[in-house]
């Protein structure tokens, strides 16, 4: 993912009002990121607890998005559906989201149990289990990180379809 600025972020973001757009807070170590390892960016806001953010490079177009983070944990561990972590090291969530266009004026929105903090592009990058010994790993990690991003991408594109 090419390094985006607060602004440009701010700018892509889609199916927001100004006011939702107004309170959007970055993390702190924002300057920090190494967006170069990353297939998306996403981040907790810190002055409302349950919105969430993430920025995606979708057809070579920065779309951001705003996320509601359900009130309640799944009862039981639950698998993230970017990353299928199988180590669970993360607890996946429901984070829901409006849709665009005239489905989101209606209050249609779309959700995914995706890992509470979106270390997704941390996880599918782990070296796999070792029963693939013999195998070439990096093609194995290679594939998550596709898989993943594949993923992340059609949620997006879900989100952003007009079609009823």
């Amino acid at each position: 993912m090419r390094t985006p600025t607060q602004k440009q972020i701010l700018s892509a973001f889609r199916g927001t009002t100004k006011s939702e757009l107004a309170r959007v807070t970055f993390p702190l170590d924002f300057d920090d990121v190494d967006f170069s390892r990353r297939e998306f960016y996403g981040w907790r806001d810190r002055k409302i607890p349950r919105r969430a953010y993430i920025v995606v490079e979708l057809d070579d177009e920065l779309v951001a998005l705003i996320l509601t983070r359900a009130e309640a944990k799944p009862s039981r561990r639950a698998m993230c559906a970017w990353c299928r972590d199988v180590d669970l090291s993360q607890d996946a969530v429901l984070y829901t989201t409006r849709r665009t266009g005239s489905r989101g004026r209606r209050g249609d929105t779309i959700g995914a149990l995706v890992c509470e903090d979106f270390g997704c592009p941390k996880h599918a990058r782990k070296l796999p289990p070792a029963y693939h010994k013999g195998t070439d790993l990096d093609m194995i990690r290679g594939m998550q990180v596709d898989e993943m991003t594949r993923r992340v991408e059609a949620f997006v594109a879900e989100v952003l379809s007009t079609q009823d």
